[in-house]
């Protein structure tokens, strides 16, 4: 095969010459371009590395909290009130998951829920983080794991579990889905509980999956046990007791509360409607208030002692000083003023027994406006209860230079003022503790209390004899005796207060006190509210309560009888409002 030689210098541009100056420019423009993208380089590399990483971190490394386990809540024997229990949480990237139907029913079935609300989670494609369901109980956790879902994804977290249930529900409270204190023990003491979480730097996928570890990890510092005062076996005891009166008297709802009378500590405290802490749907705020500290009202004859020892300490009677309560109703600007039979001459121990209102105001026409005043402040009405829990209330104590005299006689035997049954339970620690009123605790202590005096020993001394009297045979409160113990106490029992009025038909009852009575270890306070089966005296619906209770408690403590025990018959019970 021949070839034929090209003729070069026949083509005009081929046989042009280039100019050097435009090889020279390519060669420059290469070099140029080769040098800045290495200036670049070392920009980025060396220069701004720091703003580079930055970018890169913000879209691949995460901080992941390390949760701190939260501390137990115990009571003062050391069972458990509430605990931290590991539980997964599931979460999804929807664009992930698969949408075969009989796969996502199973799914549904083990998440508790309509099939349409999972799908209506997972419908939005754009999505890449959704929570399916949080906490959910390890069995299902498990199960779940095994259906080997794409996209479907466990989170390790806890959640609180509590033994006591409803019985202890308003004094430990509950925290919320993050396992933050809500309400009770759980919210006030939400630092000590709750610890410090930890977190560990780490580098993730576009999947969420940890690629590697990156930096140094800070541990979690778990949350301190917390001890409380509470006694779980008088508490649980003390709950059941009071939900069957409630449900006995169909009334609305009932509280008790429990004290050591040397300590100062709260061994009980219950209410009823309650709730289970860790099963809250559809609960009302009839379940969720805790009344004995919430909701007050006009103490009624349970303020009689108060008003008794006030004329006792100030010298203006003696235990047997008579007051002529004939003929049984007193006028007083423009009022009347009551009792439920006429007494006659009664001694000032009389007065508490047979519970007389008119005896009560003439003993308080004795003092003055101001005298009231001090001691009822001195005994922490009008004030808010400095215990450790949430949403304690002051009640209402108005300046004593406002007081007409029908309002300080009224005063005298517990109308015109409000108080807790929390309060009322805290201002008999004077009577317990010799005239001392101790500071209350929700904590374990060993300790006696110190208290600031507000009536001397023999003071103290002589109103527990009344108090005694008044829970004896003849007295309002025969139902509140106990089989070996000695106790003391008085009931009360006021209509409820309807706008500006009182309604004739409602009524609150109540009995507090305390025993053994001469070396007093619990006060209880009992209220039930609204008894609507017939009864609604203090000293037939709430007595019974206090009896139970009391006995019950002073056997747990270890308390010995001072009592012989013999068969106790009641033939009557009186009561005043």
């Amino acid at each position: 095969m021949s070839s034929r030689s090209i003729p070069y210098t026949s083509s005009p541009l081929l046989a042009s010459r280039t100019p050097v100056w435009r090889s020279k420019f390519i060669v420059a423009a290469v070099a140029l371009a080769f040098v800045g993208l290495a200036s670049r380089a070392v920009y980025i590399q060396v220069i701004a590395n720091d703003f580079y990483q930055r970018q890169g971190e913000v879209r691949f490394a995460r901080t992941l909290p390390i949760p701190a386990t939260r501390g137990r809540i115990i009571d003062r024997n050391g069972l458990i009130l509430a605990s931290s229990i590991p539980s997964p949480s599931i979460w999804a990237i929807p664009e992930d998951v698969p949408r075969d139907e009989a796969t996502l029913r199973q799914l549904a079935k083990l998440l508790e829920m309509p099939l349409a609300d999972l799908q209506r989670k997972l419908e939005d494609e754009d999505k890449t983080f959704v929570w399916l369901k949080r906490q959910v109980d390890e069995p299902v956790a498990k199960a779940i794991a095994e259906l080997n879902l794409k996209g479907v994804y466990q989170r390790k977290e806890y959640k609180r579990q509590y033994p006591e249930g409803e019985a202890a529900a308003h004094v430990v409270g509950f925290t919320n889905v993050e396992d933050i204190g809500q309400e009770g023990v759980e919210l006030t003491f939400e630092k000590e509980l709750a610890g410090r979480a930890g977190s560990r730097r780490v580098i993730k996928d576009r999947l969420g999956q940890v690629v590697e570890s990156v930096g140094e990890q800070i541990p979690p510092v778990d949350g301190r046990d917390l001890q409380l005062s509470l006694d779980s076996k008088v508490q649980f005891f003390a709950y059941q007791k009071l939900r069957d009166a409630v449900e006995k008297n169909r009334a609305r709802a009932g509280s008790v509360v429990v004290l050591d009378a040397v300590t100062g500590e709260v061994l009980a405290l219950a209410n009823y409607p309650s709730y289970v802490p860790d099963k809250r749907r559809n609960l009302s705020g009839e379940q969720l208030r805790n009344r004995a500290l919430t909701d007050t009202f006009e103490p009624g004859s349970t303020m009689k002692p108060i008003t008794i020892a006030m004329a006792l300490e100030a010298g203006r009677v003696t235990p047997s000083t008579v007051i002529d309560t004939a003929p049984g109703r007193y006028q007083l600007g423009g009022f009347t003023i009551s009792d439920t039979h006429n007494y006659g001459a009664l001694t000032v121990e009389g007065v508490i027994q047979k519970s007389s209102n008119v005896g009560a105001l003439k003993i308080a026409q004795k003092m003055a406006p101001q005298e009231m005043w001090n001691t009822y402040t001195a005994l922490g009405y009008g004030q808010k209860p400095q215990v450790q829990f949430p949403g304690a209330v002051p009640g209402r104590l108005r300046p004593w230079k406002t007081w007409r005299p029908v309002e300080q006689a009224t005063m005298s035997y517990g109308y015109g003022l409000s108080a807790s049954l929390f309060q009322m339970a805290h201002s008999y620690t004077a009577f317990a503790h010799d005239g001392e009123v101790v500071p209350v605790t929700m904590l374990k202590t060993d300790a006696p209390a110190a208290g600031h005096r507000v009536f001397s020993p023999e003071t103290a001394k002589a109103v527990r004899r009344m108090l005694q009297m008044a829970a004896a045979p003849g007295g309002t409160g025969p139902l509140a005796q106990t089989i070996g113990y000695s106790v003391g106490g008085k009931s009360g029992t006021a209509h409820k207060q309807v706008g500006k009025g009182y309604a004739t038909n409602k009524y609150r009852s109540w009995f507090t006190g305390m025993a053994p009575i001469d070396k007093p270890r619990v006060i209880v306070a009992v209220m039930i509210d609204e008894p609507s089966n017939g009864q609604h005296f203090g000293g037939l619906v709430a007595a019974p309560v206090f009896s139970e209770v009391v006995q019950q408690s002073l056997r747990l403590m270890g308390v010995q009888p001072d009592m012989a025990v013999k068969p106790q018959i009641v033939t009557a019970v009186e009561e005043s409002m």
